[in-house]
């Protein structure tokens, strides 16, 4: 019993306890718990803050020394060119004045305009509220230091999140320790405007010391315009012709924002104020764009060869924008009254906005006027990249694209496309520079759009011109392996990929293609045409125009590539049961080389195809088959166009899928379509509806394109070439004349 009685003893007391008292226990364990746990979240948030507040006490260290001269070692003062955004656009983005959040919650004001908008820099992405950003410190990237001996690194603070950014740049820059901020804080980070390098604060004294701090402009320096070769034009404006113009831009932007709102109760009540001949398009409506951002708050002025405003059309237009308005009306009034015979209406519902055409002496004095600046004495192995965006293409990411590329580059050489600003004026700045390389932003239309600007310039050796997808098909993206959308150029590496890519890509040449336009008297009805990429007449060619009607009502509907490819998917499933093309083969008389080609009985469209790529990737002419039926496999530099032949828009459906093929139909140089009815026609994917005429497909030219070299055995070859050629007409060793046979030789021999 003895030995019993010291073995209950030496059990816990809690053992021994009954039921209630057990239960409390437990609670009294689970509650000091809980305690604990709300106790380390409390100091783990309490460290949080002061990590946060020890890095806004950086930063606002920082933005008080650059108000000293000496520690900014007269780096030329360049203000921010704001312009205004949705506040929801910029709710992950800090104030580069008070440091506070731009989210909605935190910029509430006393005007009810400053919770919808901030102020965002079109040229180093950095944000302010409304009320802060006269207050801003004048640090954005200058883009001219025409003067100075050498670039210098512009320091600044990160304020965006960067995704184009090369790996090393993730290190220090001098101690080469790594950038991403520990748990406690640290020195701050500053990044160079120019070479993406990254350097503690802390070590920029030492660096400063040891290389004086000029900056080589990074790994892409032989793509960007350095800035000491690019000089600030006077203006002539004055400062009331600013004012003027930043009131005439800012009724502007109310006015179309007034009509959008409209538009989405009233979309089909009103005419639209662009009126004519839809066959006029020269590129497409999907990818015309209207100007809306407003550039504000005085920050158009100079000081020490300082930006003005960069490439947003903030230049002063009142005078020439008159004028090229007059020249609109008059040229839609022509072209509306030799088209007037009715046409079918659910076919030509609205016709897409014109773009620019050549640049007569009157035009190109225009131009010359609205330069702000210049560029004088680039070295010889310079090659910039000239870059055009047109931000209304399919995937509508043109704001954030340039955005990017104006943080790679520089800004001056980075243009946006639109309805009152074509390639012309981009390719008037680069019209001194011996090389230089031009990036086109967009779909199909929009590279179109700038071959026709550069064959206007009469370029004893044209440019060559590379392509980031930014459309809805993206054709000739995909045959020149740059992918087919923004989603592939992401996959691969970001837009700093991109340019590598681009530095080493191969040239190639493309086939450009003539359509004239002619009634049964040979008369030319209209100015021709020029493709690239295919003809389509028929089934093909309505369900383009159903779709360019649609994105003309409801341009919000086309806000990403998958949702076009939806839309077109859609209407054509809507066109599968309908038989207006059963008469297609006797409407239509097809010759080419002379000779009169017979249209299948159960054809109801025509196709011409230049390229390998249709309809987003579709391979009409299936040239991975071996057996070509006596035809010849398919080239885009060939002076061959192929005919096929195609049975309705299921049949469509299946060659988008793979299920079947198109017919193949012939082979030729010249090639004529008879329309005895009026029918769709598409160009490029650019669509409208032709009354009877006679459509003559002839060879027009060849332009220099760039080819991506990474998946191509022969393309580094061809790269390397194509610089070795440069450089031997840069020292005089071949002429203009020469470098162009030898590369239009070389790519038909590598291809």
């Amino acid at each position: 019993m003895d030995d019993h009685r010291e073995s209950e003893a030496l059990l816990p007391s809690w053992i021994n306890k009954n039921p209630s008292e057990m239960a409390e226990s437990r609670l009294f364990i689970i509650s000091c718990i809980i305690a604990g746990l709300i106790g380390i979240l409390t100091i783990l948030y309490t460290a949080f803050q002061w990590r946060r507040n020890i890095n806004l006490s950086w930063m606002k260290a920082i933005a008080k020394s650059k108000k000293n001269p000496k520690a900014r070692d007269k780096i030329p003062l360049a203000p921010h060119t704001w312009v205004l955004e949705s506040v929801i656009r910029g709710k992950s983005l800090n104030c580069c004045v008070c440091l506070k959040s731009m989210s909605p919650s935190q910029s509430l004001g006393p005007a009810a305009a400053s919770d919808t908008f901030i102020h965002r820099c079109s040229i180093c992405s950095a944000s302010a509220h409304l009320s802060c950003s006269s207050n801003a410190q004048k640090d954005c990237k200058c883009v001219s230091m025409f003067g100075y001996g050498y670039v210098m690194h512009q320091w600044a603070v990160r304020w965006t999140e960067v995704t184009d950014q090369p790996d090393e740049s993730s290190f220090c820059s001098y101690c080469e320790e790594p950038c991403s901020g520990s748990f406690l804080g640290g020195s701050p980070i500053w990044c160079c405007l120019w070479c993406q390098r990254l350097l503690h604060v802390d070590c920029h004294g030492s660096m400063f010391n040891e290389t004086g701090d000029i900056c080589d402009l990074g790994p892409f320096r032989r793509l960007v315009l350095s800035p000491l070769y690019v000089k600030v034009l006077k203006s002539t404006g004055g400062f009331l012709s600013s004012l003027t113009h930043g009131a005439n831009e800012i009724a502007s932007s109310v006015r179309a924002s007034i009509r959008s709102q409209s538009k989405k109760y009233k979309h089909g009540t009103e005419p639209s104020a662009d009126t004519g001949n839809s066959s006029n398009l020269s590129v497409s409506s999907a990818e015309s764009t209207t100007e809306t951002s407003t550039t504000v708050n005085g920050s158009h002025s100079m000081e020490e060869n300082c930006n003005q405003n960069v490439n947003t059309e903030g230049v002063d237009q009142k005078q020439d924008g008159e004028a090229k308005e007059m020249e609109n009306k008059a040229s839609l009034k022509r072209s509306s009254s030799s088209n007037q015979n009715g046409e079918a209406k659910h076919m030509e519902k609205k016709p897409s906005f014109k773009r620019s055409s050549s640049l007569n002496q009157k035009d190109e004095f225009l131009v010359g006027m609205r330069q702000k600046y210049e560029l004088i004495d680039l070295p010889p192995d310079a090659r910039p990249l000239l870059v055009f965006i047109n931000k209304k293409s399919g995937a509508q990411r043109g704001d954030s694209l340039r955005h990017r590329l104006n943080i790679l580059l520089n800004p001056v050489q980075v243009f946006e496309l639109s309805s009152t600003q074509g390639p012309e004026v981009g390719l008037y700045l680069f019209r001194n520079v011996p090389h230089f390389r031009i990036l086109v932003c967009g779909g199909d239309g929009t590279v179109g759009w700038v071959l026709n600007a550069i064959d206007k310039q009469n370029f004893v050796s044209p440019p060559p011109v590379a392509i980031l997808p930014a459309g809805t098909g993206n054709d000739l993206a995909r045959v020149l392996s740059w992918g087919g959308g923004l989603g592939t150029v992401d996959r691969q590496g970001g837009l700093c990929m991109l340019l590598h890519h681009i530095e080493h890509a191969a040239v190639t040449i493309l086939d450009r293609w003539k359509i004239s336009i002619s009634n049964q008297q040979g008369k030319l009805l209209q100015e021709p045409k020029f493709m690239n990429n295919y003809l389509g007449v028929g089934c093909d060619a309505k369900v383009a125009l159903e779709i360019h009607n649609l994105r003309e009502e409801n341009p919000d509907k086309f806000y990403n590539q998958f949702m076009n490819k939806v839309l077109y998917a859609r209407e054509g499933a809507k066109s599968i049961m309908d038989r207006t093309f059963a008469d297609f083969p006797w409407q239509v008389r097809l010759e080419v080389d002379g000779v009169e080609i017979e249209v299948p009985e159960d054809a109801e469209g025509v196709l011409l195809a230049n390229i390998g790529s249709y309809m987003g990737g579709v391979d009409l002419w299936q040239n991975e088959d071996e057996s070509y039926d006596n035809f010849d496999p398919q080239s885009m530099h060939d002076k061959v166009l192929e005919v096929v032949s195609i049975s309705g828009t299921w049949h469509l459906g299946k060659l988008q899928v793979g299920l079947s093929r198109a017919r193949r139909l012939a082979q030729g140089q010249s090639i004529k379509i008879q329309l005895f009815a009026g029918l769709p026609v598409q160009v490029d994917g650019e669509p409208w509806f032709q009354h009877p005429c006679t459509l003559t497909i002839s060879h027009h030219g060849q332009a220099f394109m760039l080819k991506r070299a990474a998946e191509e055995p022969l393309g580094h070859a061809s790269a390397i070439i194509a610089d070795v050629l440069e450089n031997a007409e840069t020292n005089h060793v071949i002429n203009a004349t020469q470098k162009r046979a030898l590369l239009q030789e070389m790519a038909l021999r590598l291809s």
